[in-house]
């Protein structure tokens, strides 16, 4: 039987489950519709790799990073956002793989952080551009890891733009939920040195977190998988002490190898993480950010822009030093 007639079979026989759980349950397990997770082959280390075949770190950076599953991030530089996540979503449905997508683009993205500011021009915009983003994936089995940050980044933001952000991420997780019954959606819940697990929990339960399949921890970090576990489960103490309900969450393990030093701007001595897979202490244990990519001009990438791929770092975080 055909993959695509096994994932009919399935969505029908669940149909009666879909209609008496909550609107965030879907029927289909987008784990179980695909056969491991996608290689991004436009990925910033395998182009990277492919233009510098000479190079001494070339064999090291494409079998340590380059062919490790991770996710692929979409902004305003994505273009038409639709068509994008679709070809994106559609290429790795075609390899019955499953894409990790990451949505990055809210209004007044990393307002108090800076490195990465940016996003929609407006909250409206933000809500057509999230809608063509859903509208593409469609019925495509995927991962998408929703708005890093959005959820961490108060520190400097008036109870109005809270209000306004949280109302934006309500909103994307009702698009999933209307365009992309197989996807699973993560809200971003930040890391466990930023805000106290109560805290999130109430920040992440404002946002609609019922809606979601669960939460994302420590992306583009450097903490240890110990300790964002220990936090993930502390959040769904909160959660249910205070909501009634607990939620699924991954850790972004691309680069928390050696732990953390306490900076988070490209410091020295990371080191590659647990390779993408499901289980290891959380639901899934996820490639985020990619390994050798700039957090921006700052540590060991000085010089350098958010998402730029330094080869000399990512080849030093393969081996820890």
């Amino acid at each position: 039987m055909s993959r695509r007639l096994r994932t009919l079979m399935a969505a029908l026989c669940a149909l009666p489950l879909a209609f008496a759980a909550a609107p965030s349950a879907h029927a289909a397990d987008p784990t179980t519709m695909t056969s491991g997770f996608y290689v991004d082959p436009d990925s910033s280390a395998k182009r990277w790799v492919a233009a510098n075949p000479g190079d001494g770190r070339a064999a090291a950076i494409n079998a340590s990073i380059a062919n490790t599953p991770m996710a692929r991030w979409f902004g305003s530089w994505s273009g038409t956002i639709g068509t994008a996540t679709g070809a994106y979503a559609g290429a790795a449905d075609q390899r019955d793989k499953l894409p990790i997508l990451v949505a990055y683009n809210i209004y007044n993205r990393d307002y108090c952080g800076g490195h990465s500011a940016g996003g929609a021009a407006s909250p409206s915009a933000y809500a057509n551009w999230i809608a063509q983003f859903a509208g593409g994936i469609a019925g495509r089995p995927a991962v998408v890891i929703l708005e890093p940050d959005s959820l961490g980044d108060y520190g400097c933001m008036t109870q109005a733009q809270i209000d306004e952000r949280e109302a934006m991420l309500t909103g994307a997780l009702a698009e999933f939920n209307r365009q992309a019954p197989n996807t699973w959606v993560y809200m971003d819940a930040g890391n466990p040195r930023w805000a106290d697990a109560a805290t999130m929990a109430r920040r992440l339960h404002e946002a609609g977190l019922r809606q979601a399949h669960g939460f994302s921890l420590n992306v583009s970090n450097y903490i240890t998988t110990a300790e964002n576990t220990a936090y993930g489960n502390a959040v769904n103490n909160e959660l249910a002490a205070r909501y009634g309900y607990t939620k699924p969450f991954v850790v972004d393990t691309s680069r928390n190898g050696n732990g953390t030093n306490g900076q988070w701007c490209n410091p020295s001595g990371r080191r590659i993480g647990t390779p993408t897979q499901k289980g290891g202490g959380a639901e899934m244990l996820l490639w985020i950010k990619t390994p050798g990519e700039s957090d921006g001009n700052c540590g060991v990438g000085t010089g350098s822009t958010a998402g730029q791929f330094l080869p000399e770092v990512a080849y030093k975080m393969i081996y820890g030093y």
